[in-house]
Protein backbone atom coordinates (compact mmCIF):
# COMPACT_ATOMS: atom_id res chain seq x y z
CA UNK A 1 0.00 0.00 0.00
CA UNK A 2 1.03 3.65 -1.03
CA UNK A 3 0.22 6.76 0.86
CA UNK A 4 -0.23 9.91 -1.35
CA UNK A 5 1.58 12.59 0.11
CA UNK A 6 0.07 16.64 -0.67
CA UNK A 7 2.65 17.63 -3.25
CA UNK A 8 4.19 21.50 -3.71
CA UNK A 9 2.20 22.43 -6.77
CA UNK A 10 4.44 25.55 -6.92
CA UNK A 11 6.40 28.36 -5.61
CA UNK A 12 6.59 26.93 -2.40
CA UNK A 13 3.26 26.88 -1.30
CA UNK A 14 3.34 25.43 2.19
CA UNK A 15 -0.24 24.15 2.50
CA UNK A 16 -3.99 23.65 0.62
CA UNK A 17 -7.31 22.85 1.50
CA UNK A 18 -9.00 19.24 0.21
CA UNK A 19 -12.00 20.40 -1.51
CA UNK A 20 -13.02 17.37 -2.92
CA UNK A 21 -12.64 13.78 -3.61
CA UNK A 22 -13.16 12.32 -6.71
CA UNK A 23 -12.68 8.63 -5.89
CA UNK A 24 -14.27 7.19 -2.77
CA UNK A 25 -12.90 3.78 -1.20
CA UNK A 26 -12.89 0.63 -3.08
CA UNK A 27 -12.55 2.54 -6.41
CA UNK A 28 -9.43 1.43 -8.66
CA UNK A 29 -7.64 4.15 -9.79
CA UNK A 30 -4.48 4.16 -12.69
CA UNK A 31 -1.74 6.02 -12.79
CA UNK A 32 -2.38 9.81 -13.59
CA UNK A 33 -6.52 9.95 -12.62
CA UNK A 34 -7.59 12.34 -11.06
CA UNK A 35 -8.11 11.38 -7.53
CA UNK A 36 -8.78 14.93 -5.86
CA UNK A 37 -8.94 18.58 -5.93
CA UNK A 38 -7.09 21.23 -4.19
CA UNK A 39 -6.91 24.77 -3.18
CA UNK A 40 -3.83 26.31 -2.57
CA UNK A 41 -2.94 30.07 -2.17
CA UNK A 42 -3.37 30.87 -5.51
CA UNK A 43 -5.53 28.47 -7.03
CA UNK A 44 -7.93 24.99 -7.32
CA UNK A 45 -5.77 21.99 -8.72
CA UNK A 46 -6.71 18.91 -9.59
CA UNK A 47 -4.14 16.26 -8.44
CA UNK A 48 -3.58 13.06 -10.13
CA UNK A 49 -2.54 9.97 -8.55
CA UNK A 50 0.71 8.37 -8.93
CA UNK A 51 0.05 5.23 -8.21
CA UNK A 52 -2.55 2.69 -9.25
CA UNK A 53 -4.56 0.69 -7.43
CA UNK A 54 -7.17 0.19 -5.30
CA UNK A 55 -8.62 3.38 -2.59
CA UNK A 56 -8.18 1.98 0.52
CA UNK A 57 -8.35 5.44 2.90
CA UNK A 58 -8.77 8.81 2.08
CA UNK A 59 -6.99 10.35 4.82
CA UNK A 60 -8.19 14.04 4.71
CA UNK A 61 -11.94 15.18 5.02
CA UNK A 62 -13.22 17.66 2.74
CA UNK A 63 -12.95 21.14 3.82
CA UNK A 64 -9.41 20.40 5.94
CA UNK A 65 -6.40 22.74 5.54
CA UNK A 66 -3.46 20.45 5.58
CA UNK A 67 0.50 21.19 5.40
CA UNK A 68 2.33 20.01 1.98
CA UNK A 69 3.91 16.70 2.40
CA UNK A 70 0.81 15.19 4.65
CA UNK A 71 -0.41 11.74 3.41
CA UNK A 72 -3.65 12.37 2.17
CA UNK A 73 -4.91 9.14 0.56
CA UNK A 74 -4.05 5.18 0.66
CA UNK A 75 -3.56 3.37 -2.55
CA UNK A 76 -3.49 -0.49 -2.19
CA UNK A 77 -1.96 -2.75 -4.88
CA UNK A 78 -2.37 -2.74 -8.35
CA UNK A 79 -5.56 -4.32 -9.53
CA UNK A 80 -5.58 -7.88 -11.03
CA UNK A 81 -5.34 -9.26 -14.71
CA UNK A 82 -7.64 -11.56 -13.87
CA UNK A 83 -10.06 -9.15 -13.41
CA UNK A 84 -12.80 -8.47 -16.26
CA UNK A 85 -11.47 -6.13 -18.68
CA UNK A 86 -12.98 -3.40 -19.87
CA UNK A 87 -15.37 -3.47 -23.09
CA UNK A 88 -16.93 -1.24 -25.73
CA UNK A 89 -20.40 -2.26 -26.09
CA UNK A 90 -23.61 -3.15 -24.64
CA UNK A 91 -24.77 -4.80 -21.97
CA UNK A 92 -22.03 -2.62 -20.76
CA UNK A 93 -23.05 0.26 -18.68
CA UNK A 94 -21.80 3.68 -17.81
CA UNK A 95 -20.37 4.97 -14.70
CA UNK A 96 -21.86 8.11 -14.11
CA UNK A 97 -20.77 9.30 -10.76
CA UNK A 98 -17.81 11.00 -11.97
CA UNK A 99 -19.39 14.34 -13.54
CA UNK A 100 -16.64 14.62 -16.00
CA UNK A 101 -17.64 11.21 -17.68
CA UNK A 102 -20.55 14.16 -18.89
CA UNK A 103 -18.43 15.74 -20.85
CA UNK A 104 -15.63 18.42 -20.82
CA UNK A 105 -15.53 22.24 -21.83
CA UNK A 106 -13.49 25.03 -23.66
CA UNK A 107 -10.06 24.43 -22.59
CA UNK A 108 -10.47 21.34 -20.46
CA UNK A 109 -9.68 17.74 -20.96
CA UNK A 110 -12.00 14.66 -20.11
CA UNK A 111 -10.97 12.59 -17.25
CA UNK A 112 -12.85 9.87 -18.87
CA UNK A 113 -11.50 8.52 -22.09
CA UNK A 114 -11.79 4.86 -23.91
CA UNK A 115 -9.60 2.54 -22.68
CA UNK A 116 -8.03 2.29 -26.05
CA UNK A 117 -6.71 6.31 -25.56
CA UNK A 118 -5.66 6.08 -22.12
CA UNK A 119 -4.35 2.60 -21.09
CA UNK A 120 -5.10 1.36 -17.92
CA UNK A 121 -8.78 2.67 -16.49
CA UNK A 122 -9.88 2.65 -12.72
CA UNK A 123 -13.17 -0.44 -12.98
CA UNK A 124 -16.43 1.20 -13.08
CA UNK A 125 -18.81 1.15 -10.41
CA UNK A 126 -21.64 -1.56 -11.24
CA UNK A 127 -25.28 0.54 -11.28
CA UNK A 128 -28.90 -0.13 -11.55
CA UNK A 129 -30.67 -1.26 -14.92
CA UNK A 130 -32.36 1.94 -14.61
CA UNK A 131 -28.48 3.80 -15.64
CA UNK A 132 -29.44 2.53 -18.83
CA UNK A 133 -31.54 5.35 -19.87
CA UNK A 134 -28.73 7.86 -18.85
CA UNK A 135 -26.18 5.63 -20.82
CA UNK A 136 -28.61 6.53 -24.02
CA UNK A 137 -28.70 10.08 -23.09
CA UNK A 138 -24.84 10.57 -22.11
CA UNK A 139 -24.05 9.00 -25.94
CA UNK A 140 -26.84 10.98 -27.78
CA UNK A 141 -25.27 14.05 -26.23
CA UNK A 142 -21.91 13.87 -26.80
CA UNK A 143 -21.17 10.53 -28.52
CA UNK A 144 -19.66 7.31 -27.68
CA UNK A 145 -16.76 8.55 -25.53
CA UNK A 146 -18.98 9.99 -23.15
CA UNK A 147 -19.53 6.29 -21.65
CA UNK A 148 -15.62 5.45 -21.09
CA UNK A 149 -15.69 3.46 -17.97
CA UNK A 150 -17.66 0.36 -18.38
CA UNK A 151 -17.59 -3.10 -17.44
CA UNK A 152 -19.19 -5.80 -18.96
CA UNK A 153 -21.78 -7.96 -16.40
CA UNK A 154 -23.13 -11.64 -16.15
CA UNK A 155 -25.96 -11.79 -18.07
CA UNK A 156 -28.30 -9.34 -16.81
CA UNK A 157 -32.17 -10.18 -16.63
CA UNK A 158 -34.02 -8.81 -19.55
CA UNK A 159 -35.48 -5.63 -18.29
CA UNK A 160 -38.69 -4.51 -19.96
CA UNK A 161 -38.84 -0.88 -22.53
CA UNK A 162 -41.42 0.45 -20.42
CA UNK A 163 -39.15 0.17 -16.84
CA UNK A 164 -36.29 2.52 -18.64
CA UNK A 165 -38.32 4.61 -20.08
CA UNK A 166 -40.06 4.98 -15.98
CA UNK A 167 -36.31 5.59 -15.07
CA UNK A 168 -36.40 8.38 -12.00
CA UNK A 169 -34.10 11.50 -11.76
CA UNK A 170 -32.22 9.58 -9.02
CA UNK A 171 -31.06 7.38 -12.14
CA UNK A 172 -30.45 9.70 -14.80
CA UNK A 173 -27.87 11.85 -14.42
CA UNK A 174 -28.72 15.11 -15.49
CA UNK A 175 -26.60 15.71 -18.72
CA UNK A 176 -23.74 18.99 -17.99
CA UNK A 177 -20.27 19.81 -18.98
CA UNK A 178 -17.67 19.74 -16.00
CA UNK A 179 -17.15 23.63 -15.34
CA UNK A 180 -20.77 24.06 -15.53
CA UNK A 181 -21.57 21.60 -12.81
CA UNK A 182 -18.78 23.44 -11.50
CA UNK A 183 -20.74 27.10 -11.42
CA UNK A 184 -24.26 25.36 -10.16
CA UNK A 185 -21.98 23.90 -7.61
CA UNK A 186 -20.18 27.92 -6.48
CA UNK A 187 -24.04 29.28 -7.19
CA UNK A 188 -25.88 26.69 -5.06
CA UNK A 189 -28.02 25.77 -7.74
CA UNK A 190 -29.27 22.07 -8.15
CA UNK A 191 -28.66 21.08 -11.93
CA UNK A 192 -31.46 18.58 -11.45
CA UNK A 193 -34.30 21.57 -10.81
CA UNK A 194 -33.48 23.21 -14.45
CA UNK A 195 -34.50 22.31 -17.48
CA UNK A 196 -31.64 22.12 -20.15
CA UNK A 197 -31.62 24.38 -23.04
CA UNK A 198 -28.20 23.12 -24.31
CA UNK A 199 -27.51 20.75 -27.31
CA UNK A 200 -29.00 17.03 -26.55
CA UNK A 201 -30.56 18.02 -23.34
CA UNK A 202 -27.65 19.37 -21.51
CA UNK A 203 -27.66 21.99 -18.80
CA UNK A 204 -25.76 25.35 -19.90
CA UNK A 205 -23.91 28.19 -18.26
CA UNK A 206 -26.94 30.10 -19.46
CA UNK A 207 -29.32 28.07 -17.41
CA UNK A 208 -27.66 28.16 -14.24
CA UNK A 209 -27.09 31.75 -14.29
CA UNK A 210 -30.38 31.95 -14.79
CA UNK A 211 -32.10 30.17 -11.80
CA UNK A 212 -28.79 32.20 -9.96
CA UNK A 213 -30.89 35.22 -10.42
CA UNK A 214 -34.10 34.42 -9.85
CA UNK A 215 -33.74 32.66 -6.66
CA UNK A 216 -31.01 34.95 -5.27
CA UNK A 217 -29.27 38.54 -5.69
CA UNK A 218 -26.38 37.23 -4.96
CA UNK A 219 -23.60 36.59 -7.69
CA UNK A 220 -20.79 34.43 -8.75
CA UNK A 221 -18.72 37.15 -7.93
CA UNK A 222 -19.99 37.57 -4.16
CA UNK A 223 -18.37 33.87 -3.23
CA UNK A 224 -20.01 31.60 -0.85
CA UNK A 225 -22.00 34.04 0.81
CA UNK A 226 -25.26 33.47 0.54
CA UNK A 227 -28.25 33.35 2.92
CA UNK A 228 -29.43 29.54 2.43
CA UNK A 229 -25.50 28.69 3.75
CA UNK A 230 -26.50 30.33 7.54
CA UNK A 231 -28.36 27.76 9.70
CA UNK A 232 -31.98 29.05 10.54
CA UNK A 233 -32.58 32.03 12.49
CA UNK A 234 -29.02 33.06 12.93
CA UNK A 235 -28.39 36.99 12.10
CA UNK A 236 -24.48 36.70 11.33
CA UNK A 237 -22.02 33.77 10.57
CA UNK A 238 -17.98 33.57 10.35
CA UNK A 239 -16.14 31.82 7.44
CA UNK A 240 -12.51 31.06 7.43
CA UNK A 241 -10.17 32.79 5.51
CA UNK A 242 -8.07 31.00 3.62
CA UNK A 243 -6.47 29.19 0.38
CA UNK A 244 -7.02 32.73 -2.64
CA UNK A 245 -8.94 34.84 -0.36
CA UNK A 246 -6.48 34.44 2.48
CA UNK A 247 -3.53 35.33 -0.22
CA UNK A 248 -5.38 38.30 -1.60
CA UNK A 249 -5.44 39.51 2.22
CA UNK A 250 -1.91 39.55 2.69
CA UNK A 251 -0.98 40.77 -0.88
CA UNK A 252 -3.01 43.80 -0.67
CA UNK A 253 -2.05 44.61 3.08
CA UNK A 254 1.08 44.13 1.98
CA UNK A 255 1.17 46.58 -1.14
CA UNK A 256 -1.06 49.24 0.44
CA UNK A 257 1.68 49.66 3.47
CA UNK A 258 4.58 49.24 1.29
CA UNK A 259 4.28 50.95 -2.30
CA UNK A 260 2.85 55.04 -1.40
CA UNK A 261 0.31 54.97 -4.22
CA UNK A 262 -0.61 57.81 -6.38
CA UNK A 263 -4.05 57.47 -8.45
CA UNK A 264 -4.90 60.09 -11.31
CA UNK A 265 -8.34 59.88 -13.04
CA UNK A 266 -8.99 60.78 -17.12
CA UNK A 267 -12.61 60.74 -18.75
CA UNK A 268 -12.27 59.52 -22.45
CA UNK A 269 -14.61 59.39 -24.96
CA UNK A 270 -14.35 56.05 -26.98
CA UNK A 271 -16.51 56.09 -29.32
CA UNK A 272 -14.11 55.59 -32.19
CA UNK A 273 -12.86 52.78 -30.14
CA UNK A 274 -16.46 51.03 -29.83
CA UNK A 275 -16.77 51.77 -34.13
CA UNK A 276 -13.47 50.02 -34.28
CA UNK A 277 -14.68 47.33 -31.74
CA UNK A 278 -17.85 46.78 -34.45
CA UNK A 279 -15.50 46.49 -37.31
CA UNK A 280 -12.59 43.94 -35.69
CA UNK A 281 -16.01 41.30 -35.06
CA UNK A 282 -16.80 41.51 -38.71
CA UNK A 283 -13.33 40.38 -40.31
CA UNK A 284 -12.55 37.40 -40.68
CA UNK A 285 -9.65 36.99 -38.62
CA UNK A 286 -11.71 37.86 -35.28
CA UNK A 287 -14.76 35.66 -36.14
CA UNK A 288 -13.93 32.80 -33.53
CA UNK A 289 -12.35 35.05 -31.22
CA UNK A 290 -14.03 37.42 -28.14
CA UNK A 291 -13.46 41.06 -29.01
CA UNK A 292 -14.33 43.74 -26.62
CA UNK A 293 -12.88 46.90 -25.60
CA UNK A 294 -10.77 45.26 -23.08
CA UNK A 295 -8.29 44.35 -26.00
CA UNK A 296 -8.62 47.51 -27.35
CA UNK A 297 -7.18 49.00 -24.00
CA UNK A 298 -4.25 46.11 -23.54
CA UNK A 299 -3.20 46.89 -26.74
CA UNK A 300 -3.07 50.56 -25.46
CA UNK A 301 -1.23 50.28 -22.14
CA UNK A 302 1.48 47.91 -24.07
CA UNK A 303 2.24 50.78 -26.84
CA UNK A 304 2.24 53.42 -24.43
CA UNK A 305 4.72 51.23 -22.53
CA UNK A 306 6.96 52.57 -25.18
CA UNK A 307 7.18 55.84 -23.98
CA UNK A 308 7.23 55.20 -20.19
CA UNK A 309 9.07 52.07 -19.67
CA UNK A 310 8.72 53.07 -15.99
CA UNK A 311 4.90 52.30 -15.64
CA UNK A 312 6.72 48.42 -16.92
CA UNK A 313 9.47 48.69 -13.83
CA UNK A 314 9.57 47.16 -10.27
CA UNK A 315 11.10 48.73 -7.05
CA UNK A 316 13.57 45.75 -5.81
CA UNK A 317 13.47 47.23 -2.03
CA UNK A 318 15.88 44.79 -0.69
CA UNK A 319 18.33 45.98 -3.37
CA UNK A 320 17.55 49.34 -3.84
CA UNK A 321 17.12 49.71 -7.69
CA UNK A 322 14.76 49.86 -10.14
CA UNK A 323 14.09 46.64 -12.47
CA UNK A 324 13.15 47.69 -16.04
CA UNK A 325 11.34 44.91 -18.04
CA UNK A 326 11.67 44.40 -22.13
CA UNK A 327 8.65 42.00 -21.88
CA UNK A 328 4.97 42.70 -20.45
CA UNK A 329 3.27 40.46 -18.75
CA UNK A 330 -0.62 41.74 -18.95
CA UNK A 331 -2.59 40.80 -15.94
CA UNK A 332 -6.19 41.00 -15.61
CA UNK A 333 -7.92 40.94 -12.42
CA UNK A 334 -10.87 38.14 -12.41
CA UNK A 335 -13.20 37.94 -9.42
CA UNK A 336 -14.07 34.52 -8.58
CA UNK A 337 -15.93 32.77 -5.82
CA UNK A 338 -12.98 31.93 -4.35
CA UNK A 339 -11.65 35.45 -4.39
CA UNK A 340 -9.75 37.85 -6.58
CA UNK A 341 -6.89 36.12 -8.86
CA UNK A 342 -5.09 37.91 -11.36
CA UNK A 343 -3.67 35.63 -14.12
CA UNK A 344 -1.47 37.39 -17.06
CA UNK A 345 -0.67 37.09 -20.23
CA UNK A 346 3.15 35.80 -20.65
CA UNK A 347 4.96 38.53 -23.32
CA UNK A 348 1.73 40.03 -24.32
CA UNK A 349 3.66 42.94 -25.66
CA UNK A 350 5.22 40.30 -28.58
CA UNK A 351 1.51 39.56 -29.64
CA UNK A 352 -0.48 40.61 -32.44
CA UNK A 353 -3.86 41.78 -31.77
CA UNK A 354 -5.59 38.86 -32.70
CA UNK A 355 -3.09 36.80 -30.39
CA UNK A 356 -3.79 38.97 -27.90
CA UNK A 357 -7.53 38.51 -28.55
CA UNK A 358 -7.29 34.75 -28.46
CA UNK A 359 -4.89 34.71 -25.06
CA UNK A 360 -7.71 36.91 -23.02
CA UNK A 361 -10.33 34.70 -24.06
CA UNK A 362 -8.33 31.97 -22.83
CA UNK A 363 -7.38 33.76 -19.47
CA UNK A 364 -10.41 34.55 -18.82
CA UNK A 365 -12.20 31.12 -19.43
CA UNK A 366 -9.91 30.06 -17.27
CA UNK A 367 -10.33 31.84 -14.43
CA UNK A 368 -14.10 31.46 -14.50
CA UNK A 369 -13.33 27.64 -14.19
CA UNK A 370 -11.77 28.28 -11.55
CA UNK A 371 -8.59 26.29 -12.94
CA UNK A 372 -6.14 29.01 -13.05
CA UNK A 373 -2.93 27.60 -12.43
CA UNK A 374 -0.03 29.13 -10.28
CA UNK A 375 2.31 29.72 -12.91
CA UNK A 376 0.10 31.38 -15.09
CA UNK A 377 -0.52 34.17 -11.51
CA UNK A 378 3.31 34.73 -11.58
CA UNK A 379 5.35 37.23 -13.04
CA UNK A 380 2.68 39.89 -14.11
CA UNK A 381 4.37 43.04 -14.62
CA UNK A 382 1.14 45.09 -15.20
CA UNK A 383 -2.28 44.54 -14.36
CA UNK A 384 -5.91 45.98 -15.62
CA UNK A 385 -8.80 45.76 -13.29
CA UNK A 386 -11.67 46.12 -15.42
CA UNK A 387 -14.34 47.49 -12.41
CA UNK A 388 -17.11 48.64 -15.86
CA UNK A 389 -18.51 45.04 -16.05
CA UNK A 390 -19.91 45.54 -12.51
CA UNK A 391 -21.40 49.12 -13.75
CA UNK A 392 -18.68 50.84 -11.39
CA UNK A 393 -16.97 54.04 -13.26
CA UNK A 394 -13.80 54.28 -11.47
CA UNK A 395 -11.70 53.32 -8.61
CA UNK A 396 -8.62 53.84 -6.71
CA UNK A 397 -7.35 49.96 -7.39
CA UNK A 398 -4.14 48.56 -5.16
CA UNK A 399 -1.11 47.61 -7.16
CA UNK A 400 -0.21 44.04 -7.52
CA UNK A 401 2.83 42.83 -5.69
CA UNK A 402 5.77 42.87 -7.90
CA UNK A 403 4.08 45.50 -10.28
CA UNK A 404 4.55 48.99 -10.49
CA UNK A 405 1.14 50.33 -11.82
CA UNK A 406 -2.27 49.04 -12.43
CA UNK A 407 -5.08 50.61 -14.65
CA UNK A 408 -9.01 50.34 -13.30
CA UNK A 409 -10.71 50.86 -16.71
CA UNK A 410 -14.71 51.89 -16.14
CA UNK A 411 -17.94 51.39 -17.39
CA UNK A 412 -18.55 52.70 -20.61
CA UNK A 413 -22.28 54.49 -21.33
CA UNK A 414 -23.74 57.26 -23.25
CA UNK A 415 -23.52 60.76 -21.80
CA UNK A 416 -23.65 64.25 -22.98
CA UNK A 417 -20.26 65.53 -24.61
CA UNK A 418 -19.08 69.22 -25.74
CA UNK A 419 -18.09 68.40 -29.08
CA UNK A 420 -15.06 70.40 -29.24
CA UNK A 421 -15.24 71.61 -32.82
CA UNK A 422 -18.62 72.66 -33.01
CA UNK A 423 -19.08 73.50 -29.08
CA UNK A 424 -22.40 71.47 -29.26
CA UNK A 425 -23.51 68.79 -27.09
CA UNK A 426 -23.84 65.34 -28.65
CA UNK A 427 -24.12 61.76 -26.70
CA UNK A 428 -20.83 59.85 -26.84
CA UNK A 429 -19.53 56.66 -25.36
CA UNK A 430 -17.90 57.77 -22.13
CA UNK A 431 -15.71 56.10 -20.06
CA UNK A 432 -13.17 56.90 -17.20
CA UNK A 433 -9.30 55.34 -16.21
CA UNK A 434 -7.84 55.66 -12.98
CA UNK A 435 -4.30 54.87 -13.08
CA UNK A 436 -2.73 53.82 -9.76
CA UNK A 437 1.30 54.09 -9.36
CA UNK A 438 4.37 53.63 -7.10
CA UNK A 439 5.47 57.01 -6.09
CA UNK A 440 8.90 55.83 -4.83
CA UNK A 441 10.04 56.01 -9.20
CA UNK A 442 6.81 57.13 -10.75
CA UNK A 443 6.66 60.34 -10.38
CA UNK A 444 3.32 62.82 -11.47
CA UNK A 445 4.99 63.61 -14.83
CA UNK A 446 5.67 60.35 -15.54
CA UNK A 447 2.38 58.63 -14.62
CA UNK A 448 0.51 61.53 -16.16
CA UNK A 449 2.07 60.89 -19.60
CA UNK A 450 1.13 57.04 -19.47
CA UNK A 451 -2.70 58.03 -18.45
CA UNK A 452 -3.09 60.53 -21.36
CA UNK A 453 -1.25 58.06 -24.31
CA UNK A 454 -3.59 55.30 -23.50
CA UNK A 455 -6.74 57.61 -23.28
CA UNK A 456 -5.71 59.55 -26.69
CA UNK A 457 -5.58 55.81 -27.92
CA UNK A 458 -8.65 54.92 -27.02
CA UNK A 459 -10.36 57.92 -28.39
CA UNK A 460 -8.59 57.68 -31.54
CA UNK A 461 -7.53 54.10 -32.40
CA UNK A 462 -5.61 55.85 -35.70
CA UNK A 463 -3.24 57.26 -33.69
CA UNK A 464 -1.62 54.19 -32.77
CA UNK A 465 0.67 54.40 -35.86
CA UNK A 466 2.48 57.39 -34.10
CA UNK A 467 4.14 54.43 -31.18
Amino acid sequence: MAEYLLPDVGEGLTEAEIVSWKVKVGDEVAVNDVVVEIETAKSIVELPSPYAGTVTALLVPEGETVPVGTPIIAIGAEASAAEPAAVPEPPAEIDLSNPAASGGGEGESLVGRNKADRGPVRRARKVSSGAAAAQLQAQAAFGPGAAPMVEAEPAPEPVPAQSVARASSADVRVLAKPPVRKLAKDLGVDLATLAPSGPNGTVSREDVEAAAAAGTSYGESQGTHRPYDVPQGEREWREPVKGVRKMMAQAMSQSAFTSPHVTEWVTVDVSRTMQLVERLKSRREFRELRVSPLLVLARACILAMRRTPEINSWWDEAAQEVVYKRYVNLGIAAATPRGLVVPNVKDAGSMSLVELASALGQLVETARSGRTQPAEMSGGTFTITNVGVFGIDAGTPIINPGESAILAFGAINKRPWVDEATGEIVARDVTTLALSFDHRHIDGELGSRFLADVAGLLEDPGTALLF
